[in-house]
């Protein structure tokens, strides 16, 4: 004959949240997820600004792309070249931002394309002291 062992509440262990054990690895995946998202967003970016022909962003780079606040809304980082204000580069890029959505819905596999914004760093002035 078995006897019934059952504790009850009285008897259980301390409670554990589940976060405490599994939160943070989601979490990495996430920021993983959005760095890859990033890397190749600036790819696709850095190739279709190569492929328009302007002068003004012919000079340009792309330096880095970030969440902004999120992975639905990146802002790239673009470096104005030699001889081009920031304010002129920015106002080239909101031109062309509809061609280069839709180059970077080309390059990624998602539902939902993200929303590019674009912060223009002015040119890098070397030699100087």
């Amino acid at each position: 004959m078995t006897r019934d062992r059952s504790r009850g509440r009285a008897g259980a262990g301390p409670v554990v949240d589940a976060d405490s054990f599994f939160g943070a690895a989601g979490d990495r995946k996430l920021e993983r997820k959005e760095r890859q998202l990033c890397r190749q967003v600036q790819e696709a970016v850095s190739e279709a600004l190569a492929g328009i022909e302007d002068d003004v962003l012919l000079d340009v780079w792309v330096t880095g792309v970030e969440p902004a606040p999120d992975a639905g809304r990146l802002a790239v980082i673009v470096q104005a070249g030699r001889g081009a204000s920031p304010e002129e580069v920015t106002a080239r890029l909101e031109k062309v931002a509809g061609h280069l959505r839709s180059e970077v819905a080309s390059a990624i596999s998602r539902k939902r394309v993200p929303t590019l914004t674009f912060r223009v760093l002015p040119p890098d002035e070397e030699g100087e002291p």
